[in-house]
């Protein structure tokens, strides 16, 4: 009876909405962000997509505690002209450097290079961030374009 309840405590854990803030994106952007979030995968790292709210975001989400995909957001403070990508199937990743401990730990990494920012948080379950990068790589090339490559 016990794991009943846990099941049925954990289904509901994951059945409702992930609240998201939403970027302010417009025009072309706002196109670009649209075709993104309709051209991503229903999985990332495993983890199954589910709603978001509101439900016009420019994101996304997967599993529980929830893989947060945001279109749109402006370029993290943290990165300048010395900062290091990491490069995934085509996709250059920022990761703040204090991010980078080699352990479990929630990141946020952030696109650069694109016509559009996309951040992705990920909570410590989904360490190391490689799965999650593979997983949306073929999203983010396919909608947003690359400007300017991450070196």
């Amino acid at each position: 009876m016990a794991c009943l309840a846990a099941t049925a405590v954990l289904a509901a854990g994951c059945s409702g909405p992930v609240e998201v803030e939403t970027p302010a994106v417009t025009g072309k952007e706002a196109g670009t962000c649209a075709a993104l979030v309709e051209a991503l995968p229903g999985s990332v790292d495993d983890a199954e997509q589910r709603t978001v709210e509101p439900s016009d975001a420019p994101a996304a989400a997967w599993g529980d505690p929830p893989i947060v995909l945001r279109c749109g957001v402006p370029k993290p403070e943290e990165f300048d002209e010395f900062s290091t990508c990491q490069e995934t199937d085509d996709v250059g990743w920022f990761i703040p450097d204090d991010q980078m401990t080699g352990r479990p730990e929630a990141i946020t990494m952030t696109t650069i290079g694109r016509s559009v920012n996309v951040e992705v948080t990920l909570p410590p379950e989904h360490w190391p961030p490689a799965a999650a990068m593979v997983d949306l790589a073929p999203a983010i090339k396919e909608t947003v374009p690359e400007i300017d490559p991450c070196v």
